[in-house]
């Protein structure tokens, strides 16, 4: 690498990284607990029941919601991948923001009311906005997206740095005998590139996550129109098929997969005349993909079922990667491992640029040079 293109990397690294480095030690700090958000979160007990498979009556567990907050509706059905239960929200209208939400939990087996505290408060709700949107809606995600995209420049320019470095090195050592700013940088150079490639793969994710309102919408006005124009011309009325009809249909036209979200008719994610469900399978892989399925809501007949678009499928494959929770307990806590990593590496870059600003502010004017310490 020539002396001119090594100031040309320094140059992209050094300020990609410290336009970016506040608010990825900001994600940084917040991702960590999030990793653990199920270990963290409410955990109701369930009791024993003989019948694992009984369903209890969700118009029942819906009345019952609904009876403790007068005038308010219930826009979804939220089931949990892990547990036997439902989540019930009722808002003032169908497209009342989520964090108004207020939510009602039910064993499905039992049909009881479970005692567990608003997911949309506490300590993981305050962490998850900070680290979606820094409680700012979509602006503050797009927002993150732009600082993870330059977080990605500062890890590729960190690795085509890492090279020149390196030269002249062992992998891996560290000058103890040297001045503490290079001992730092040999210890910043040596743990970014061992987690570059966990550092890089987070980084992506994290940024196609933070398209998950325009490709929503994107979705929303092509194929979930689409999929409803199938039942056009048919007299609907006000009438309403029965919610446990409705499961029960989807059910039976999707075999072997599993109802994680149900959007009532008029909610942003359905059709003023249609239900729409959200399954998932089983393994590891199809348990965070969606498939859709539009139901007539008088009837409660399956209108369409279909794959979601790649964009789509690409969003919901990023999002287990970007936070670690699709192995278990290990994985997270090796995604854990690799984040407090990450957390030194950015602090170790913040220290480095301020000991290089310090000392460069004694040398005399003219008397500067290319970034030195980059390739001793």
């Amino acid at each position: 690498m020539t002396a001119r293109r090594l100031r040309w990397w320094s140059w992209i690294h050094k300020w990609s990284s410290l336009i970016c480095t506040i608010f990825a030690l900001l994600l940084c700090l917040t991702g960590l607990p999030l990793i653990f958000h199920e270990e963290l979160g409410p955990n109701p007990t369930l009791e024993q029941v003989a019948d694992p498979g009984a369903r209890a009556s969700v118009d029942a567990m819906i009345a019952q919601a609904l009876a403790e907050r007068p005038g308010e509706i219930v826009p979804y059905l939220f089931y949990d991948r892990e547990k036997p239960i439902v989540k019930i929200p009722t808002a003032a209208s169908m497209t009342s923001a989520p964090d108004t939400f207020f939510y009602k939990v039910f064993d499905i087996r039992t049909g009881k009311a479970l005692t567990v505290g608003q997911p949309n408060e506490g300590f993981i709700y305050v962490m998850l906005r900070l680290h979606a949107d820094l409680f700012a809606g979509i602006k503050g995600t797009l927002f993150l997206g732009g600082m993870g995209l330059l977080l990605v420049v500062a890890i590729v320019s960190g690795m085509v740095l890492y090279g020149p470095f390196a030269r002249r090195l062992g992998f891996g050592e560290v000058r103890r005998q040297h001045s503490n700013r290079l001992r730092w940088l040999d210890l910043h150079n040596l743990l970014g590139i061992i987690t570059l490639a966990w550092f890089g793969i987070v980084s992506l994710t994290g940024v196609i996550n933070t398209l998950a309102a325009p490709i929503e919408l994107m979705w929303q006005s092509n194929q979930l129109m689409d999929m409803a124009a199938q039942s056009q011309g048919k007299a609907h009325g006000d009438r309403r098929a029965s919610v446990d009809l409705v499961l029960a249909k989807v059910r039976a036209a999707v075999p072997g997969m599993t109802v994680t979200t149900l959007a009532f008719p008029g909610s942003p994610f359905s059709t003023p005349s249609h239900y729409a469900a959200f399954l998932t399978g089983h393994t590891p892989l199809t348990s965070r993909i969606l498939k859709p399925a539009i139901i007539d809501a008088a009837s409660g007949e399956v209108v369409a079922v279909r794959d979601m678009p790649w964009y789509a499928t690409a969003l919901f494959v990023s999002q287990p990667l970007h936070f670690g929770d699709y192995g278990g307990l290990p994985l997270k806590i090796i995604w854990a491992a690799f984040d407090i990593v990450t957390i030194i590496i950015l602090i170790s870059g913040l220290y480095l640029w301020l000991a290089r600003w310090r000392a460069g502010s004694t040398v005399p004017a003219g008397t500067r040079t290319a970034p030195a310490e980059l390739v001793r």
